[in-house]
């Protein structure tokens, strides 16, 4: 029987990896699979929060909603985030 742990156990390297600028971390297009860093993502702000784009093959990579007393991250369009630490 494999024992498993639950959610709590990635609070710590979750705030860790999002403590950091996420702009200079790496993405995956799940579309082409273009390594583009975040930063070069092309984004758009008419929706309700912000829609990042493959600069490749233009499919969603990213979206950000950020509303009053909460945030949504939708990563689905990335098959990858390489996320840089400092030392």
């Amino acid at each position: 029987m494999t024992h498993h742990l639950d959610g709590n156990a990635l609070a710590g390297p979750l705030r860790e990896l999002f403590a950091v600028d996420l702009t200079t971390a790496t993405a995956t297009c799940a579309g082409c699979t273009r390594t583009t860093t975040v930063a070069t993502l092309h984004v758009y702000g008419q929706a309700p929060g912000l829609v990042a784009r493959c600069p490749g093959c233009e499919e969603v990579v990213l979206r950000v909603v950020r509303g009053p007393n909460a945030a949504w991250l939708d990563l689905r369009g990335t098959v990858s985030l390489r996320v840089p630490l400092p030392d």
